[in-house]
């Protein structure tokens, strides 16, 4: 049973052109899967012992996420047709299967975003007229308009950046890099810091290549960005308890709102898998319900 896992994962790697995060994730899942049929005695694929509703309550019985035992339900079920098409088994066992739904813990687990009005009053705070307040301004507005990690931020250096096309390398998880869009306010507020607070930051010191800088000329760290998004927001009347990561969901989550297609903002985000992305779908959902409930006569 194990050479088979070892043909999929191939399969998927070379075939298919999986990424190796995926591969050693598929291939840990179903390795665990394999485990659990051979302790309850099942030495072959195409065993009728096969308990696929005995494996979901095991994996329940872990106290896993639904959203993680959907993925390892998604591992089973692609290995399985993978089976069925080279011809290996004779019945698919996944082809009635469902998913565990993900919709209750998702919902419950959604992430913090801002409205357009809270969005607004956080960018509008930093003084532009000060080094570090343009700084401030450039950093609040790239992160609004492409949705970037702390630490993608953090370490962006000014070659990553083009002023001409008004886009940004962006370098994030695993070193995978992605272009995203920088949009005409951002671009305008990161040529001004450039050309106006950049250089007067450098002089007190030189942090190579890095684009945002602190007062001293070092490279700006995740904890001042985290202290400068939490000033901000208090300074701008904000009530919620935000993270640099909430201008992130309020990314998604408002491209999302104005039609925005899935596969674009996945793409925008560096999300590998399209479930992380479609966390934003039940923002809006949630969104769209609280409205219905207060806003139709019969809601």
């Amino acid at each position: 049973m194990k050479q088979q896992i070892e043909d999929f994962i191939n399969y998927l790697n070379i075939e298919r052109g999986v990424s190796l995060n995926t591969c050693l994730a598929y291939k840990g899942d179903l390795t665990q899967y394999r485990a659990f049929l051979e302790e309850n005695g099942v030495q072959s694929w195409d065993s009728k012992k096969i308990d696929l509703t005995g494996y979901l309550n095991f994996l329940r019985n872990t106290q896993l996420k639904p959203i993680s035992i959907s993925r390892k339900v998604a591992a089973i079920k692609t290995f399985y047709r993978f089976m069925e098409n080279e011809g290996r088994i004779e019945f698919n066992p996944t082809l009635y299967l469902e998913s565990p739904s993900i919709k209750s813990w998702a919902t419950s687990k959604l992430p913090k975003f801002l409205t357009y009005k809270e969005v607004e009053s956080l960018l509008n705070q930093p003084e532009v007229t000060k080094p570090i307040g343009l700084r401030d301004k450039a950093i609040l507005e790239f992160m609004y308009a492409t949705g970037s990690r702390v630490s993608e931020v953090t370490s962006l250096n000014v070659s990553q950046i083009n002023l001409e096309i008004g886009f940004a390398n962006i370098i994030g998880k695993g070193s995978k890099e992605r272009i995203v869009p920088l949009g005409k306010t951002a671009l305008n507020y990161i040529s001004e810091y450039l050309e106006k607070g950049r250089p007067v930051l450098v002089k007190n010191g030189h942090d190579g290549e890095r684009l945002f800088l602190n007062w001293r000329g070092g490279h700006i760290t995740r904890q001042a960005l985290w202290k400068m998004i939490k000033k901000y927001a208090l300074a701008g009347g904000i009530k919620k308890d935000i993270s640099p990561h909430s201008l992130r969901h309020s990314f998604a989550t408002h491209l999302l709102a104005n039609d925005a297609d899935l596969r674009s903002v996945q793409e925008m985000l560096g999300h590998a898998n399209i479930t992380t992305t479609q966390i934003y779908t039940h923002i809006n959902h949630a969104r769209l319900k609280t409205l219905h409930a207060k806003y139709h006569p019969r809601g």
